[in-house]
């Protein structure tokens, strides 16, 4: 069981401004209580009775504040592993953790199950079930090593949000079905293939991926199978939604970067998101001792692995340098790259692992991104056809396997536009002043909203997270803004009633 990183545990500050009048010396007693009284009735309209929907938002306090936060923290420290927070596909903390959401779900007055692809689901039918249905969802599978919030928070808000309209009567008042789903597997951590979840919801994932297996020789089929999901080829093509009877999908993320914060502001809608290629580089060459092969007689895989992840780094950092233009790498290709193109190496490994010998095989990953799919394109194109010149050079044999692409998704402005006026709402009910404007944002992370893209329209929201940190420990967002996001969901789901 993960224990809370040292940021979860420190006492969280409002993030928002309280209006207050000012005394001044000369205003008798009686003066100072009328000057007071127009913002006592602001207050009591903003957090105390009613509005005009009749739902009393210390209600509204309670449920996207206080409980919201307390499921985060509890869902958090649901983990695999000690110490960290570590929650993989279909691993015995994933299950803990959907049944934590599942129970939460119901609580909410959804109906909930479990699809062939371990994703959770908990729906409201509204007064037309035949409608099309709008889809709220985010993943609950973690990294290594995470925070509490990357996933979670989305599931928790959107929960949250229908809790709300649940409570006050009006959850059945929907003109059309809501469903939340709780994504199985995003991070592609366990199997190196993201999107497991969201991709087989909206069709496009490859019947294949059941045979795909982890390090330890377990298929995702077989990993179904140990939960007690029989998962077969023809009910896995089953799970597919008729995009005839899906309205939209919304995902309420943490920005995973440090825009908000740096402009002061929660919440931001999104509208793109940045295109990713995964690659697996596989480096070959004699294995030896180190002590008896001579430098210049040796076919070093390590070097030859180090050699390529430098040239790399300065491939994404000077493309304009590198890149050729041609019929397929135009002037305005590479000048897209500027701003977004970022490549990491995250996962290197040696065979064998010792200091006294030379490896035989080096194997590591590249992450590549950039909102321009051609300019991603004309730098894994160049990456490739380097790396077979310095193999040659080095007498090592090397190979690249593209082990995932998504190209970039741009959000639907219907949709950015209906949560940026959401986002609005929100901070005006909670502040009772009105906000400054909700900024626009794009992604550089992948979401499970590219894959329901492929379903659907999409949108996003952002929220802010200190510093910008995710994927980390350090991962921290506000208690004032967990507030904020679970607003925003419920002033969108207020305009389908």
């Amino acid at each position: 069981m993960a224990a809370p990183p040292p940021s979860m545990t420190t006492t969280r500050t409002s993030s928002f401004p309280i209006p207050h009048a000012i005394m001044k010396n000369s205003l008798s007693i009686l003066s100072f209580i009328l000057l007071l009284s127009p913002l006592f009735a602001m207050s009591n309209t903003s957090f105390g009775a009613e509005n005009t929907e009749g739902i009393k938002y210390d209600l509204f306090h309670e449920i996207f504040k206080e409980e919201a936060v307390g499921r985060l923290d509890e869902l958090g420290k649901v983990s695999d592993a000690n110490g960290y927070l570590e929650r993989t596909f279909q691993s015995p903390a994933s299950i803990r953790a959907g049944n934590l959401l599942r129970a939460w779900m119901e609580d909410a007055g959804l109906k909930t199950w479990v699809d062939q692809m371990g994703n959770v689901h908990g729906r409201a039918e509204g007064i037309n079930p035949s409608e099309r249905a709008l889809l709220i969802g985010s993943h609950l599978d973690t990294v290594i090593d995470a925070g509490f919030f990357d996933g979670s928070l989305g599931i928790i808000c959107a929960i949250s949000a229908l809790k709300a309209l649940n409570s006050s009567g009006r959850l059945g008042k929907l003109r059309r079905p809501v469903e939340v789903i709780a994504f199985s597997d995003e991070e592609g951590v366990r199997f190196q293939s993201t999107f497991l979840g969201s991709a087989a919801i909206a069709g496009i994932l490859p019947v294949s991926a059941l045979q795909v297996h982890d390090k330890n020789g377990v298929t995702v089929q077989g990993a179904l199978r140990a939960s007690s999901i029989e998962t077969t080829e023809e009910n896995l093509l089953q799970l597919k939604y008729e995009p005839e009877s899906v309205w939209g999908y919304v995902e309420v993320h943490i920005e995973q970067g440090p825009v908000l914060e740096n402009v002061g502001l929660p919440l931001g809608s999104v509208k793109g998101i940045a295109g990713q290629t995964r690659l697996k580089v596989t480096v070959k060459g004699t294995q030896g001792h180190a002590g008896t092969v001579p430098m210049n007689m040796r076919q070093d895989p390590m070097v030859a692995a180090a050699e390529l992840i430098v040239f790399l780094e300065s491939l994404c950092k000077q493309p304009d340098y590198y890149l050729s233009y041609d019929g397929q790498c135009t002037s305005s290709t590479v000048e897209s790259l500027a701003g977004s193109l970022v490549c990491t190496v995250g996962e290197i490994s040696t065979w064998p692992s010792a200091s006294n010998v030379i490896p035989g095989q080096v194997t590591f990953t590249v992450d590549v991104r950039a909102m321009d799919d051609s300019g991603r394109e004309a730098i894994i194109y160049e990456f490739s056809n380097r790396l077979y010149h310095m193999c040659d050079r080095r007498s090592v044999f090397c190979n690249v396997e593209r082990k995932h692409d998504a190209n970039a998704v741009v959000c639907d402005p219907g949709l950015s536009a209906q949560l940026k006026s959401a986002s609005y709402t929100a901070l005006k009910r909670i502040t009772g002043e009105d906000p400054d404007d909700v900024p626009v944002l794009m992604s550089g992370a992948g979401h499970d909203a590219m894959a329901m893209s492929h379903l659907t329209k999409v949108g996003m929201l952002f929220v802010r997270c200190r510093g910008g940190i995710s994927h980390s420990p350090a991962e921290h967002v506000l208690d004032d803004d967990v507030w904020a996001a679970g607003m925003a969901v419920l002033a969108f789901l207020e305009t389908l009633l």
